[in-house]
């Protein structure tokens, strides 16, 4: 046991002379160390104690193994303070080259030469303030005071410390409150006890409460809103109308787009007892007063590319309104069909001049607008493909734009169109299923036996049909394209036998009977007719010849040219005078082969057919006008 203690000190002292090189914190660590090798020094000290008492009993005892018992004895109560020793020795070495280690950091200044150092100094951090809490915990557990020389800790240590008399004070307060509680309590259940109610002054109160209960659950206090001496309405509390109020006029400062203000000696408030059911929210309220005011209204306003149509005060109405314009176009062919502008509805307050009959704004939205339309003109445009394109003739084009030349065009050059365009454009696109007709080709062989301009037929000719599928495009109810997806020859047409005069003609004077300007199929008869678009004449003048495009048109008899050029619907348009009262039109031509003043002989090529103008397909329209009066050409031609 001596020389356990004697190790102990030497441990001790090599503790103190380290901490004395190491610093305070390395002291504490070393302190803490020696401390748990004194307790288990004391208990093996203790431990060797006991076995000596219990040899001392055995030699007391009869026999003759004392000696060997008490060998054995000694050399176990030796073994455990050997093993202890040797412990307390490696740990030693282990913990002096540790300390020596991060004493030879600190010496060079802190500086970290490897990981392998910045890992060991992060270790040792570690257990440092791990030891440190431990020794904390360790001291209150065992009601000792820690105490330590930096701020942080010695103000934690503080706070730890006022920790248990603040839990005391306030459970003493809770608890004291409490025991007041009870103590009121009580007094009332006893003085309760000593009185004596009678059943029915408990039925009279909750009958009456029940009254009061019922009641309130059909009346309120509120807020009756006049204005201009009328009754609007009533509200909850003259906060709400105020704010309902207030709001009203801001809405009407921004449809009106300027100040306003509603007269405050106009609107009053009174407050008494109503009927629930009367009462109104704030938003019904506001709506009562903007009517009952008159210059702003509630409504659902439609706006196309941003401007306002016009605004209906009835939620939905616009929305079945633009369906059914939509409705009547399309049918079970139908594709698409949509609006080209940008169609929407807002709701909100509006000025109450733009309320108006549904009716009348389905009118508004079919009508027409005039707007100044500008063209870019494009490498290749000539003055009067710009004027075809845009329905106009060269003339009208130039009157909007004075000062042009229009024989010269500069890329890039804008001119300035007028158009009427409707409201809204409605684009359809329908799926069509027709069986076409395919026109016969022509085929002539020369005879000196006709005059020039003159044929005969050797071998009529048969149209043949096909079967067509196509997607057809229209804007507002005029075909702008035609896409054919599928295209089947059901007959092929049998090509037509005629013979064409080369013998020179003696005079240009009419013969006085007219010839079949082309050849083809007549698609539209002299007179009345019913068409599914609004922009052709209903009372038909002519009659329609269709077939390909670029077919020779002729001269039905001999004349004069009197006018060659676009005419409105016509397009490219050849008038013939015939000097017998007798005129000719030949219109829809792709290309003009005369001029104004020339003669030419009957049968002599004047155009070639086209689509120009108010057309749906290449055809040639041919008329026939006696005195200016338009004739059936059908009972000219043989």
């Amino acid at each position: 046991m001596d020389d356990a203690l004697k190790k102990v000190n030497q441990e001790g002292k090599r503790a103190s002379a380290y901490s004395g090189r190491s610093g305070g914190r390395t002291l504490v660590q070393e302190l803490e160390r020696l401390d748990t090798q004194v307790r288990l020094s004391r208990r093996r000290m203790a431990r060797t104690t006991r076995l000596d008492r219990r040899a001392g009993s055995a030699e007391r005892t009869p026999g003759g193994s004392g000696g060997g018992r008490e060998a054995a004895a000694r050399v176990s109560a030796a073994a455990p303070l050997q093993a202890a020793g040797a412990a307390d020795q490696t740990a030693g070495i282990q913990k002096n080259t540790r300390s020596g280690e991060l004493r030879r950091s600190r010496e060079s200044g802190g500086a970290i030469h490897s990981p392998s150092d910045l890992y060991r100094r992060a270790v040792w951090e570690v257990g440092r303030l791990r030891h440190r809490l431990h020794r904390i915990r360790r001291e209150q557990r065992a009601h000792r005071f820690p105490e330590s020389d930096h701020f942080p800790v010695q103000v934690l240590l503080s706070l730890s410390g006022m920790l248990p008399m603040l839990s005391s004070h306030f459970r003493e307060r809770t608890w004291g409150r409490r025991k007041a509680a009870i103590h009121r309590f009580g007094r009332i259940r006893a003085w309760l006890e000593h009185k004596k109610v009678h059943p029915g002054i408990f039925w009279a109160a909750a009958g009456a409460v029940a009254v009061v209960a019922l009641f309130f659950s059909f009346y309120t206090f509120g807020t009756t809103v006049t204005y201009n001496g009328e009754e609007i309405a009533k509200v909850s509390s003259e906060l709400t109308a105020r704010r309902a109020a207030s709001n009203l006029e801001r809405v009407t400062r921004q449809a009106l787009g300027g100040s306003y203000s509603i007269n405050s000696s106009l609107i009053r408030y009174s407050t008494s007892i109503m009927a629930r059911g009367d009462v109104l929210d704030g938003s019904a309220f506001e709506e009562e007063l903007s009517q009952d005011i008159g210059l702003v209204t509630y409504g659902y306003g439609l706006y196309v590319d941003g401007d306002l149509i016009g605004v209906t005060p009835y939620k939905g109405a616009l929305e079945e309104l633009l369906q059914q314009l939509k409705d009547g176009i399309a049918d079970e062919n139908t594709i698409s069909c949509d609006f080209q502008e940008a169609v929407n509805i807002k709701s909100g307050y509006f000025p109450s001049e733009k309320v108006m009959n549904l009716g009348y704004l389905a009118e508004t939205l079919y009508s027409t607008k005039t707007e100044e339309v500008t063209y870019t003109v494009q490498k290749g445009d000539t003055w009067s493909e710009i004027a075809n394109s845009h329905s106009m003739t060269s003339s009208e084009l130039l009157a909007m734009n004075p000062g042009y030349n229009i024989d010269k065009l500069a890329v890039n050059e804008v001119l300035t169109l007028s158009a009427a365009v409707p409201y809204l454009t409605l684009t359809v696109t329908e799926r069509e299923r027709y069986v076409e007709a395919v026109p016969y080709d022509i085929s002539y062989t020369d005879s000196a036996y006709l005059y020039k301009g003159d044929t005969k037929v050797l071998s009529a000719g048969t149209n043949g049909s096909a079967d067509v599928v196509a997607n057809v495009v229209y804007v507002n109810g005029e075909e702008t394209q035609r896409t054919v997806l599928s295209y089947v020859t059901l007959v092929d047409p049998i090509t037509e036998q005629q013979a064409r005069g080369t013998k020179a003609r003696p005079t240009w004077l009419p013969t006085g009977t007219f010839r079949w300007p082309c050849s083809g199929n007549l698609t539209s008869r002299f007179g009345y007719r019913n068409l599914s678009y609004s922009y052709a004449s209903k009372y038909h003048e002519g009659i329609d010849i269709a077939n390909r495009r670029g077919t020779p048109i002729y001269a039905a008899d001999g004349g004069t040219v009197t006018y060659s050029g676009w005419m409105s619907g016509y397009g490219y348009l050849v008038i013939i005078n015939h000097g017998n009262g007798y005129e000719t039109y030949y219109g829809h031509n792709s290309s003009l082969l005369v001029s104004v003043g020339q003669h030419v002989y009957k049968g002599q090529q004047v155009a070639k057919m086209g689509s120009t103008g108010n057309s749906t397909g290449n055809h040639c329209h041919f008329g026939v006008y006696y005195n200016g009066v338009a004739k059936n050409p059908l009972n000219y031609l043989s």
